[in-house]
């Protein structure tokens, strides 16, 4: 059986050696770089399944790097931070980056989240697109289209519409998005959720009141079913 490819940036040497080890230990190819120069050039050249990106690199910081590849590729992200703070995440989740974690990295949730992020940018088996109006949600191609235009949304974002999507016209509550979205429960802090569908607003022009996905006060979210 072939092994998944992670690209992992991380100039601390100690931690990405313990990484590495780690991983390959579950089956994983391991490609490391220890700069953010090094790291955008090879991973453009020899694209991985899976980056781990840490925040801070000498070089290119790790942000740019993320935002660059965002850019250019569709690969699932996952951001290293050694700091606890919530502005990090919303930058992070702002630059594309799919899911974030924050040092000391504990080997079986960095597991957890490696899996999660693989399992939600799987190709379907079938193909299995959700038709709206002018609104078409394609998860074979992870395409957007709206009005015959196809949008340009990220990663993450193409994962909360496609949750939104499959239960249109019901409320999709945020403990059941982040859930199935980042393989935890709510908190009641947890905002990337609601970052994500502000930027899909803006994206799909769903920026006036009404909104076709709106919010549920103390719920959740419900996507408009027959007026796009």
């Amino acid at each position: 059986m072939e092994k998944t490819r992670v690209a992992l940036v991380e100039d601390d040497v100690e931690l990405a050696q313990w990484i590495t080890e780690y991983l390959e230990a579950k089956q994983y190819k391991v490609t490391v770089y220890h700069d953010g120069i090094s790291g955008l050039e090879g991973i453009k050249l020899n694209p991985p399944e899976l980056v781990i990106l840490d925040g801070m690199l000498p070089g290119i910081d790790g942000l740019d790097v993320c935002r660059e590849l965002r850019n250019t590729m569709a690969i699932p992200i996952l951001m290293l931070t050694a700091r606890d703070e919530e502005v990090d995440e919303i930058i992070g989740l702002e630059m594309g980056a799919d899911d974030y974690l924050t040092k000391p990295v504990r080997g079986r949730l960095l597991e957890a989240r490696i899996k999660n992020l693989l399992r939600r940018t799987a190709p379907c088996s079938a193909s299995s697109a959700i038709v709206l109006g002018q609104l078409e949600v394609n998860p074979d191609t992870r395409n957007v289209i709206l009005n015959g235009i196809n949008i340009k949304v990220s990663s993450n974002e193409f994962d909360v519409l496609w949750a939104l999507a499959q239960h249109a016209g019901s409320v999709v509550t945020r403990d059941a998005l982040i859930q199935q979205l980042r393989g935890f429960e709510y908190d009641g802090f947890d905002r990337s959720i609601d970052l994500r569908i502000s930027r899909l607003r803006k994206k799909l022009g769903d920026t006036e009141e009404p909104y076709k996905i709106a919010t549920v006060w103390g719920k959740g979210y419900q996507l408009a079913k027959d007026v796009w």
